[in-house]
């Protein structure tokens, strides 16, 4: 189950919303954790099992780190810390990473693994680092260990962000977990909110999705030319911006439909000027999650200039790992780890005399060649595409590109547009009455138009189901 579908919408949504508000305050935290769990068991009913093994063994590893540091033993409470990671490491990497591990280490003469084929349990990548930050920050004396089971299980289920994030640090919640409210405004914000999302996934990302496939049949069937391959890397850029900052704008206003503050996910990163300014700007849970507890304990940037190097290298390692188990992930995880290498410590000064116009020009390039890197698996044909787009392909134009921007470059046009601060700011200066009266129409017709779209499309994709 999906935000983005007929059962979530009209079943599980306002089911989950009633349960909620009619029950005692007391209770909500217990039926959001009841509710969260069925929305996760949904596809896979086993793999709750792995959901609370996890609760319980990072809810009892708090206790363990707080009772060691209380009595005066830090080498113990690390010890703690270092058994929850571990856990959860092993519990991602298990299901994750087996079967990539077992492919590779097969291709040794003599040794044979063999591959398992388990599915993928359900936002395994976005709850283990969440659960992984909590006995961390216990660790830090930055969050209260959560001495209610069933608050801290509705932390780890929350099922707004279980599936495509934000990464919520227990820390940023606890509060809320503990005493929260809802006025009829932050409702209202949270459902505009959420049609607002929903709006960008169905309406948007999935029509650009329909073009990139178009683009990467002409490449399995050779006649991708120059034009194609181009129009093709603009609409996955734009696919994925608009389905994970539409799922994010979904999660963000389910939360605080329900009480819950969660952190912004995306910033219009595709105005950077800097391919550096762009990842502080795109999925900045991820990014500060990576910077906080992995780039920070490694030593950052505070030991000399080849610690750095490695540092970076590890951190951006981690991070195409992160996205998926396969060569084209860890290639362009290091891809843009070098980017940022050779902008610290090459370009940093050219950048600066650079005119901004240049710059945004050179920051799109470098991350819209890098999502053929990670749209592509299959490193041949990635490189086969990418050529294409040199003049490496069959021509430099034919008449299907022409086809492709009639029928969907208004599309294109709308999503450049709305990926800029420029619709936004025009929102902000009509008078406030007018936003008042256009807000309900406006909500109305996103879910109508949604709907419509659920009802008559069959694609509907969702590109983060893999992490």
């Amino acid at each position: 189950m999906v935000f983005s579908s007929l059962t979530f919408l009209y079943g599980f949504l306002p089911l989950t919303l009633a349960a909620y508000f009619l029950a005692p305050r007391r209770l909500r935290n217990l039926t959001l954790l009841a509710v969260s769990l069925f929305f996760y068991g949904w596809g896979e009913p086993v793999y709750v099992s792995i959901m609370i093994l996890s609760i319980l063994i990072d809810y009892t590893h708090g206790f363990l780190v707080e009772r060691a540091l209380n009595r005066g033993r830090d080498r113990l409470a690390r010890w703690f810390v270092g058994e929850s990671v571990v856990f959860n490491l092993l519990l991602l990497g298990f299901f994750k990473y087996w079967d990539f591990l077992a492919a590779n280490l097969s291709r040794i003469p003599g040794l044979s693994l063999p591959a398992l084929g388990l599915p993928l349990p359900l936002g395994i990548s976005f709850f283990t680092f969440q659960t992984m930050s909590y006995t961390i920050d216990v660790y830090r004396r930055d969050a209260p260990v959560q001495r209610n089971i069933v608050d801290f299980g509705a932390f780890v289920t929350l099922f707004p962000q279980l599936i495509a994030g934000p990464i919520v640090k227990y820390r940023t919640v606890a509060a809320d977990l503990n005493k929260r409210s809802v006025s009829s405004g932050d409702f209202a914000q949270g459902a505009c909110r959420f049609t607002a999302g929903l709006a960008k996934k169905c309406l948007l990302a999935n029509p650009a999705g329909e073009l990139w496939q178009s683009c990467q049949t002409a490449q399995a069937a050779g006649t991708l030319t120059a034009a194609g391959g181009w129009t093709g890397l603009l609409a996955f850029g734009l696919q994925l911006y608009f389905d994970f900052s539409g799922y994010s704008d979904m999660a963000i206003g389910l939360g605080r439909m329900l009480g819950f503050r969660f952190d912004e996910n995306f910033d219009h990163p595709y105005c950077a000027v800097s391919v550096g300014e762009f990842w502080r700007r795109w999925h900045m849970s991820l990014t500060s999650w990576f910077r906080e507890y992995l780039y920070f304990p490694l030593g950052g940037s505070r030991a000399g200039t080849r610690r750095t190097l490695r540092n970076l290298l590890i951190v951006w390692l981690c991070t195409g790992l992160w996205h998926g188990a396969s060569w084209n992930f860890i290639l362009w995880g290091l891809y843009f780890g070098l980017w940022l290498i050779l902008e610290r410590f090459v370009f940093q000064d050219l950048l600066a005399r650079t005119p901004v116009w240049a710059r945004r020009a050179y920051t799109l390039l470098v991350v819209f060649l890098g999502w053929g890197l990670f749209a592509i698996e299959d490193l041949g044909a990635c490189g086969r595409y990418l050529a294409a787009c040199f003049g490496g392909g069959s021509a430099l134009w034919s008449a299907a590109d022409g086809w492709r921007l009639r029928s969907f470059g208004l599309l294109l046009a709308l999503m450049v547009l709305g990926s800029t601060p420029w619709p936004l700011e025009l929102w902000r200066k009509r008078p406030e009455r007018v936003r008042r009266a256009l807000t309900p129409v406006l909500m109305l017709l996103g879910l109508i138009l949604s709907t419509a779209y659920l009802v008559d499309g069959s694609y509907n994709p969702f590109l983060y189901f893999r992490f």
